[in-house]
């Protein structure tokens, strides 16, 4: 059962284009992200899935430098993207993430794919975000290669070739659709990174933490310190999420 974790990039961003490799602390937002993907003790390869415009070579030179694979598709086609990438490398079961989630904790990361694989009857589709408890920013999906490629023969609407999962999720009564859910509810906490003011919340976050550590972040110490600092929560706490909700075309 090969694990691979895809994690769809791009540079171009209708609210704040070139997001992903903002710098904070002299580093990328993606760079900390693939190191936290790294951590996962399930997934079995990283791959960096963009698109074939030119204006994505610092993503590649961001790959290259880390020793990470990519594949580059079709940008309006994200399922598309997906599914080649997948094929390309041999995915068994796929794990999607997208870039704007630099703090993205490798234990939900595992958590969501232990979920995937261990239910008796067989899941098809298992994710943190149908119900939210988790903050946004961390969202993980994972599904079955079987049912990606089906997702890419049949899904027919825009919508579905651009936002990846929604032909699986939309379809409960075809797909066995699982959910991983938490306790307390965190869903209030906005974590990703899709304007201005998200990437002010996630640099003091990520600027605090390296000060005290320098090898991961966990979701435990995330909100620890929003807690400890309850006035950032305000600073992104107005913006709306764009609608197909945390799947987003990246």
């Amino acid at each position: 059962m090969r694990i691979v974790a895809i994690i769809q990039a791009r540079m171009g961003s209708t609210r704040l284009p070139g997001k992903i490799m903002k710098e904070v602390v002299n580093k990328p937002l993606l760079e900390y992200q693939i190191e936290q993907v790294r951590r996962s003790r399930t997934i079995d390869q990283i791959v960096i899935a963009t698109t074939t415009k030119d204006a994505e070579q610092p993503i590649i030179d961001l790959c290259k430098r880390m020793s990470v694979d990519y594949y580059r598709g079709p940008e309006e086609d994200v399922l598309s993207r997906y599914y080649q990438a997948a094929c390309c490398y041999g995915a068994d079961t796929v794990v999607r993430l997208t870039s704007d989630c630099p703090l993205v904790d490798p234990a939900v990361i595992d958590e969501v794919i232990t979920a995937f694989l261990s239910h008796s009857a067989g899941y098809d589709y298992v994710s943190n975000t149908m119900e939210r408890t988790y903050p946004r920013g961390y969202d993980v999906e994972v599904f079955s290669m079987k049912v990606l490629e089906q997702a890419f023969k049949e899904a027919g609407s825009a919508a579905e070739r651009e936002h990846v999962t929604s032909y699986l999720y939309g379809h409960p009564e075809v797909f066995r659709v699982g959910q991983v859910k938490q306790t307390p509810d965190l869903s209030a906490y906005r974590l990703t990174v899709d304007t201005e003011e998200d990437f002010e919340l996630i640099a003091r976050l990520i600027t605090a933490l390296c000060g005290k550590r320098r090898d991961g972040f966990t979701l435990d110490e995330v909100i620890t310190l929003l807690q400890e600092n309850p006035d950032w929560v305000w600073i992104n706490a107005h913006i709306e999420q764009k609608k197909a909700d945390g799947n987003r075309r990246a």
